[in-house]
């Protein structure tokens, strides 16, 4: 998948307002305002769908009588798809945190053994994710977490993005026309729609080639 960096995102934008590019993405008052509302645009196309290239797996290695680990590197806005027992070769189940409770924290001996349930604990010092085990491990089993991870906002010129340059841009230019009004160029709602095309059209290829997320009765 190829990147594209910050500096190009703002420039694509500004040429389609017919504005003079920059060297820097604050070079001036507008340019760092596009910057602003490229940020916006990124993160909700980041949140529209879960792209391939966000996806990513972490592994936890359990060691015996504990039951709670951190997702270390998650962050916050991960989303989890799916975790598996490598160990056991088995997938774990979600479990809501009250049967994790009763089962942990409200019995006097708690069971221990091959993992087998999982719930979300909240969020660590660090700013990732927690999660707690169950059964607690009765020893060292390797837990893997399939999750879609985000990419830091974009800061400094250079940064980049893997997300679909087109639906960034499109949307960060429909933005900007709404932020400004109209000028007797594209109108704000024709350019929402072909942004909204643009976002689709990404997903869609990728949906393609992952029908059972986009199909319940997949089987």
């Amino acid at each position: 998948m190829a990147t594209t960096t910050y500096l190009d995102l703002v420039n694509d934008v500004l040429v389609r307002l017919r504005e003079s590019t920059v060297a820097t993405v604050n070079q001036n008052s507008y340019s760092a305002l596009v910057s602003k509302l490229i940020n916006d645009a990124k993160r909700e196309v980041e949140d529209a769908w879960n792209w391939e290239f966000l996806r990513t797996t972490n592994t936890i290695t359990t060691s015996a009588s504990t039951y709670t680990y951190s997702l270390t590197g998650a962050g916050a806005k991960f989303k989890i798809l799916r975790a598996y027992n490598d160990t056991e070769d088995w997938f774990m189940e979600y479990r809501p945190e009250a049967y994790m409770i009763q089962n942990i924290l409200l019995t006097t001996s708690p069971q221990e053994g091959q993992p087998l349930y999982y719930t979300m604990k909240g969020i660590d010092a660090n700013g990732d994710g927690i999660v707690d085990i169950w059964p607690i491990p009765d020893g060292v089993y390797s837990l893997k977490f399939d999750l879609v991870v985000p990419e830091a906002e974009l800061v400094s010129d250079t940064d980049t993005t893997k997300l679909n340059r087109s639906a960034i841009v499109q949307l960060a230019w429909a933005k900007t026309i709404e932020e400004r009004g109209e000028d007797g160029g594209v109108g704000v709602s024709s350019q929402y729609a072909v942004a909204k095309q643009a976002l689709g059209d990404a997903i869609s290829i990728e949906a393609n080639r992952r029908p059972d997320e986009i199909n319940w009765a997949w089987s």
